[in-house]
């Protein structure tokens, strides 16, 4: 359970926290996404929590260790929440060893601060025959997340047991990152777990039957506009977070009323000027 009181919140990690998927052209980034949601909540139940989201896409555990982690200590934060190592699973040739070693070390650190720390498991995203290969790597890393959390005394968000994500409806275009959708329904699951009071909704809607040949033209679209560009980045080995900053990199502090949509307006405003 969290404090009652107004405190400070920091999200750290890659494309799952920087709200890829939940798009919102007004907000930093072009996204909104579920940690703004829950930052919203915290400040609307308590008026005066901060807020800051060091999370940038395609991030790995070794960036968020270089980039992310200082900054966040220095900001000496009450509530933290970290999803990653999800990149480091889908890369091809990592071992889960060193994968968790760098996600041990970073909770530790993050720990010393004394703040609630919540942690996420890893979801089976089923997008394709070729990534059912990682499943038993991914399997391996949400076991040691959980162990991991348990040992620091962290909050788990099981995410890898959440069902309502075997939905199509939950998930994006590219079919890797939650949609709209997706994201409130995971802001309200931090919520709950946090004890925090919410009314965050997420509709179950079923997505319409299609025949056969409007899936199989729906798969090689999405092979184009999604598999085709990734791979091609990989080559490069660019990411599209080269070019992007953190959302809120400084701790902002969230308006009980309208929440960052307020803030995000003001700031538009002042670029204007």
């Amino acid at each position: 359970m969290l404090a009652q009181e107004p405190g400070r919140y920091l999200a750290l990690g890659d494309s799952f926290t920087e709200g890829v998927g939940d798009s919102s052209k007004r907000r930093p980034n072009g996204v909104r996404g579920w940690a703004d949601r829950v930052a919203e909540a915290l400040a609307s139940h308590a008026p005066g929590w901060e807020y800051a989201n060091l999370a940038i896409r395609s991030k790995r555990l070794r960036h968020i260790i270089a980039d992310q982690l200082e900054p966040a200590l220095a900001m000496e934060p009450t509530l933290i929440t970290l999803y990653a190592g999800g990149n480091d699973v889908m890369d091809f040739g990592t071992k889960i060893a060193d994968i968790l070693a760098e996600y041990s070390f970073l909770v530790s650190r993050l720990a010393q601060t004394g703040a609630t720390l919540v942690l996420f498991t890893g979801y089976d995203v089923e997008v394709a025959p070729l990534l059912g290969r990682l499943r038993r790597k991914n399997h391996a890393y949400n076991d040691g997340v959980r162990a991991i959390a348990a040992q620091y005394g962290a909050i788990l968000v099981d995410y890898a047991a959440f069902t309502a994500y075997q939905n199509a409806h939950m998930w994006g275009p590219d079919r890797l990152h939650m949609s709209k959708a997706g994201h409130k329904y995971l802001a309200a699951q931090v919520l709950d777990a946090l004890g925090v009071p919410h009314t965050i909704t997420a509709r179950e809607k079923r997505k319409a039957s299609r025949g056969v040949r409007q899936r199989a033209r729906e798969h090689r679209e999405w092979v184009t506009e999604w598999v085709l560009p990734l791979v091609g980045r990989k080559l490069r080995g660019t990411t599209l977070g080269d070019t992007l900053n953190a959302r809120w990199p400084e701790p902002v502090r969230v308006p009980p009323k309208k929440g960052l949509k307020k803030l995000a307006k003001v700031s538009a405003g002042s670029t204007r000027r």
